[in-house]
């Protein structure tokens, strides 16, 4: 998780920094452990800054995270001998680099994975909240040159080149990609949400197409 963090900790800066500077800073800074998604998060709190209603905001959060619901499903056969508890405080630290991290260790050693997911998850939680209050604290907005949150979507990019080796992932890749691209104009930021949909579909298209 430590190579994450380099990204994790500016990103979460800015997050707290816009909090400080929205209406209700208290409000914007809960986002963090009630959300705990940096695009989310950043969304909720422009929105309720411009007097967005509450569903409206819900509606938002709920589209831009749609993609934890893939994320979880990959990780259902890896947790589905865990106990209750285990499982609860594992979906809740599942964001993109906790995926990233936990699902790597599972694939290559799963003995002990279950510790190291969580031993990473907390270190990506503490260090999240501890940027957020640091950039809470300094206060005032982000500058225009400074697009920090850009710094995760270049790791997440990195994931995917090195997972996407085989057929069904790149053209999954390339599926959701497009999607994103072209898909920026749909309502409550649903491209991502569409993208992934479609991408998995793909996979599954071109899998079978590689077994017949």
């Amino acid at each position: 998780m430590l190579p994450w963090l380099a990204a994790i900790m500016p990103f979460g800066m800015v997050v707290g920094m816009t909090a400080a500077s929205g209406r209700v800073p208290l409000v914007g800074l809960a986002t963090g452990p009630t959300i705990y998604g940096g695009s989310a998060q950043l969304t909720a709190m422009g929105l309720l800054d411009s007097g967005a209603g509450a569903a409206v905001v819900v509606a938002s959060v709920l589209v831009i995270n749609a993609r934890l619901l893939f994320y979880g499903a990959a990780m259902a056969p890896h947790w589905s001998g865990a106990g209750r508890g285990f499982r609860a405080l594992a979906a809740y630290l599942l964001v993109d680099p906790s995926y990233a991290v936990g699902l790597r260790r599972y694939a290559v050693q799963p003995r002990g994975a279950h510790a190291y997911y969580v031993g990473a998850g907390v270190t990506l939680w503490a260090a999240w909240h501890g940027a957020m209050l640091a950039g809470w604290g300094l206060g005032g907005g982000v500058p225009d040159w400074m697009p920090v949150e850009d710094i995760v979507p270049l790791f997440l990019l990195a994931e995917v080149a090195q997972a996407a080796r085989t057929r069904p992932a790149l053209s999954a890749a390339l599926v959701a990609a497009v999607v994103g691209l072209f898909g920026v104009g749909l309502p409550l930021h649903s491209s991502l949400l569409v993208g992934v949909v479609l991408g998995v579909l793909t996979a599954l298209a071109v899998g079978r197409r590689s077994r017949s």
